[in-house]
């Protein structure tokens, strides 16, 4: 797997990268065809964040963590991933599902002042999933909802996790 480490208000030091790499490189014990790991550190208001987005057979591994030091950061989000994996991997091999990434939508806070604005607009290709697949991708991106082409249907469908803990799932009515 080839780690890909990109600094945003940071300065990118060689200690760091290989830090960065040796730590999120250990994921390759877990699952087999891990693809290339983009890997964003920021760093905001004096918080250190770190971003790692790793494709895996047409599903997406993402974890975020935010700390005082980024090392520290690198730490928390290389175990939250190794916790995803092992979270889903069994349920994904039981089930022999394979899963599509897609992108998420995301609009940043505005003041009272400004009118809310379309910012950004993200495409995807997506292939038809049954509703089960579609909430274990939504879970593995770590999102409040998932849109999908559901197979059974074959209709845009939208499943999100609800307040208590539940899912729901939106369907196309035309």
């Amino acid at each position: 797997m080839k780690v890909q480490v990109r600094g945003r208000n940071i300065e990118v030091t060689d200690a760091l990268k290989d830090y960065i790499e040796k730590r999120v490189g250990k994921l390759n014990r877990y699952i087999d065809n891990l693809g290339d790991a983009q890997v964003t550190m920021t760093v905001e208001r004096g918080l250190h964040r770190i971003e790692v987005t790793i494709p895996v057979n047409g599903m997406i591994l993402r974890g975020e963590e935010s700390t005082g030091d980024m090392y520290a950061t690198a730490d928390l989000v290389v175990e939250k991933l190794e916790r995803q994996i092992m979270k889903y991997k069994g349920k994904l091999q039981r089930r022999g599902v394979r899963i599509i990434s897609e992108p998420s939508i995301t609009v940043p806070a505005v003041s009272e002042e400004e009118a809310p604005r379309l910012v950004k607009t993200k495409r995807f290709a997506y292939k038809p999933m049954p509703v089960e697949e579609a909430v274990l991708q939504m879970n593995l991106l770590g999102h409040n909802f998932f849109v999908f082409s559901n197979a059974e249907t074959e209709k845009v469908n939208v499943v999100y996790k609800r307040k208590d803990g539940n899912y729901g799932l939106i369907e196309e009515d035309f």
